[in-house]
């Protein structure tokens, strides 16, 4: 097993263990475990590890998996396989979560979600509930009311008694924790031999950690059954035939300072003035890194590369687009345009299109009619018409595979 490093981890980003050791029995084991399993194309646990991957306030993830399924995992995860750190689980979920955690504590997080691999269709709202809920010393837990009339059976197969189900719910995950908190009541649980918790909100109850219960998702559900494969796929498959095509803006600008060239959409183009800013100030390609990320709801250019951090002064601003197109084919997305329109009196921008599209289309990996690059005055008004600086607006599509409501 090996920790997470220390780049991986910060003090403002929340630690996720995936639980993924599990055979899946009750699944059927002709495919594999159901963590393997094909949903709509792809395996559940690459559906899993999107949600978490691709979420702004997630920062270092840690997959429990069992010691056979390294090949299988690092198949089935794709190129988020290197985006994650994989540890050997234990023969129980509560012994793989309890590995998991020990992998995270060299570069200990302040708080962490513990999510069952077999929930693929764990959305963003519930990470941010169970996240906002999370304190010092206190726990949170996605549930749902129960809403079936509850039976207790006698020792014959039959009716007891009726149970009340007010004030029952069912737990679901991802359960987040204080990071110390939770390990502590772990290996305390492991020394004393109590290995039958169901969840880590029941561990955290007998360490006297109080957990609150969130809103949970009726989409949020755990695939135990061979049935629960064939629904989700076809869920997910019948979801492809209504593409979920999603469209985000952005808008940047930067003012002028002295110097010899403007970089415009990865383009370096001669001026007697260039942009000022942290990175190179390419207003075009900021602008389009906001677009993509408001395709998959992933914040804006500032939350993934803050102007306060040193390591980006001078960068490329390349490394945005590229950044931000990454998280959106990590979510299934596929680019399907981009159109960026430059807003300044000077430099001149058509001599420069053809090599700024072909730029584009590099970076975004897309064929050339799928990006539009057009150029405007903004009639000598405002400060762009008095040549203060330049302004760009852009626009991506991007259409994604799943869960579009017909």
């Amino acid at each position: 097993m090996r920790d997470v490093s220390e780049k991986q981890a910060a003090d403002d980003k929340v630690a996720v263990v995936i639980v993924a050791a599990g055979r899946g029995a009750r699944a059927g084991q002709a495919n594999g475990p159901k963590q393997y399993q094909q949903i709509g194309g792809g395996a559940v646990i690459a559906r899993t590890l999107g949600a978490f991957l691709t979420h702004p306030k997630i920062g270092p993830v840690v997959v429990a998996i069992h010691a056979d399924d390294g090949a299988l995992f690092r198949r089935a995860a794709g190129a988020n396989a290197d985006r994650v750190v994989a540890v050997t689980g234990g023969t129980s979920r509560q012994e793989s979560v309890r590995l998991g955690l020990l992998a995270l504590r060299s570069n200990a997080p302040g708080r962490v979600l513990i999510h069952d691999a077999a929930r693929p269709f764990v959305d963003a709202e519930l990470i941010d509930r169970t996240i906002a809920a999370i304190g010092e010393r206190q726990g949170a837990l996605p549930a749902l009311p129960v809403a079936d009339t509850l039976k207790r059976e006698t020792a014959e197969g039959m009716i007891g008694e009726t149970v009340s189900r007010a004030g029952l719910y069912a737990a679901q995950t991802p359960q987040g924790f204080p990071f110390w908190p939770i390990l502590a009541a772990h290996e305390k649980a492991h020394h004393l031999g109590k290995a039958d918790f169901t969840d880590d909100a029941a561990i955290a109850e007998w360490a006297h950690i109080p957990v609150k219960i969130v809103p949970g998702s009726p989409e949020n559900v755990k695939l135990t059954w061979a049935r629960d494969i064939a629904m989700a796929d076809q869920r997910l498959s019948s979801a492809s035939r209504f593409p979920d095509i999603r469209t985000g803006n952005g808008y940047d600008v930067h003012a002028f300072e002295p110097g010899d060239h403007v970089t415009l959409c990865g383009v370096a183009i001669p001026h007697d003035r260039k942009l000022s800013g942290h990175s190179d100030a390419d207003v075009g390609l900021h602008a389009l890194t906001d677009a993509l990320l408001a395709t998959c709801g992933a914040g804006d250019i500032g939350t993934h590369f803050p102007p306060s951090d040193p390591q980006w002064k001078g960068a490329a601003s390349r490394i945005f687009v590229e950044h931000a197109a990454k998280l959106v084919r990590a979510r299934g997305g596929r680019i399907a345009n981009a159109d960026i329109t430059l807003i300044c009196e000077a430099p001149r921008v058509g001599p420069h299109r053809e090599a700024m599209t072909e730029t584009l289309s590099a970076i975004l990996r897309i064929s050339l009619d799928r990006i539009s690059i057009k150029a405007t005055t903004n009639e000598k008004l405002g400060f762009v018409g008095r040549e203060e600086g330049i302004a760009a607006i852009a626009t991506a599509s991007v259409v994604f595979p799943g869960d579009v409501p017909e």
